[in-house]
């Protein structure tokens, strides 16, 4: 088991209601697969740049311990999934 840090930027174009939902679809996907540490929500902030024409984003960092097999998986799904702007994984 290795530990890992995720951080995502959900979209606000459905409302914060919609980021804090998939805020915990990622937290049980990640509990199911592995230990988690902490979810730090950052909340909503300003990007740094337009990602799909939009300003602002919702931020999420979750710190975990799983499989090395997991991550490839957790950015698969992040990938395919309506509402998630960017994500990046660090092995801790």
């Amino acid at each position: 088991m290795s530990k890992y840090e995720t951080i995502m930027v959900f979209s606000l174009a459905k409302g914060e209601e919609a980021a804090k939902e998939l805020t915990e679809k990622f937290k049980a996907l990640i509990e199911s697969n592995g230990t988690l540490e902490s979810v730090d929500e950052w909340g909503k902030r300003r990007l740094a740049y337009l990602i799909n024409d939009e300003a602002e984003g919702y931020y999420v960092l979750y710190n975990y311990e799983t499989e090395p097999n997991f991550p490839a998986e957790l950015d698969r799904i992040a990938k395919i999934t309506d509402g998630v702007l960017r994500t990046l994984i660090v092995k801790k």
